[in-house]
């Protein structure tokens, strides 16, 4: 009989030991999070290399109905509060929705000083394609307009706008040329990709009602305990610099602008 080397046998028993604690779970994130999820996710990889965590980015708003659906999502993280409260409401959330940051918008081109620009400048003639987020479920696009309606000049650019799917949808539009400027999230335009190729006017916050932003841990993934790890994790020294490097003001914390 073939006896069993003692050290092959205790490796294989901590490599078990190991896998059989991995998880893995899926973040339904709103865009403007694209840079600072993946960052903070790679982060909390290290730390816990067996598992793995899937991001997928995109509008708030439908990611809202996929999961009313059924979507298979563990963490919904969303550029409006409201979705998730209602998701909470209805009795699809494991916890409370609770607030993460609160989001600013911006002007932004990549072929014109946007630094130096109003909203008021996008009345200039010379200007002819504007890009915003659509209002109807992205909750950027929302502030857009309302910053725009704020200001009585909606009614003198709503001929130029184009509507992205979601916030990075609308900010490629600008980036391609597809719109001479865009109003985007400060957390894309802070990005080293997008300031190399131009700079960004913040829109004062009084113009538009808050972007409040929160998350929940979903329905599904009552039972995950990475889901919970890295809901805790959000709220570490660590994931809170990365979400302020973004632009993202933190609960508690006032904007300075």
């Amino acid at each position: 009989m073939n006896k069993i080397n003692p050290l092959i046998l205790m490796c294989s028993l901590l490599f078990i030991t190991s896998t059989a604690h991995a998880e893995k779970i899926t973040i339904a994130a709103a865009a403007d999070l694209k840079f600072a999820m993946d960052e903070i996710a790679a982060e909390f990889k290290k730390a816990n290399p067996d598992d793995e965590i899937e991001a997928i980015y995109g509008s708030s708003g439908k990611f809202n109905t996929q999961i009313r659906q059924g979507a298979p999502y563990d963490l919904y993280f969303s550029a409006d509060i409201a979705f998730p409260r209602d998701l909470a409401k209805s009795g699809l959330a494991a916890s409370e929705a609770i607030p993460y940051a609160v989001g600013r918008i911006v002007l932004w081109s990549a072929t014109q000083d946007a630094s130096t620009m109003t909203l008021e400048s996008l009345t200039d003639p010379q200007i002819t394609r504007i890009a915003i987020a659509n209002p109807k479920h992205a909750p950027y696009g929302k502030r857009a307009q309302e910053a725009l309606l704020s200001t009585n000049l909606w009614d003198k650019v709503e001929k130029k706008l184009i509507y992205g799917e979601n916030i990075a949808h609308t900010a490629q539009f600008v980036q391609t040329g597809n719109a001479q400027v865009g109003i985007i999230a400060l957390s894309l335009a802070v990005n080293p990709e997008l300031t190399s190729k131009g700079g960004y006017w913040l829109i004062p916050d009084n113009f538009h009602e808050p972007l409040e932003q929160g998350y929940i841990i979903t329905r599904r993934a009552a039972d995950s305990n990475l889901a919970q790890h890295f809901a805790d994790y959000m709220g570490s020294l660590p994931a809170r610099a990365v979400m302020t490097k973004y632009g993202f003001v933190l609960p508690g914390e006032a904007s300075g602008k």
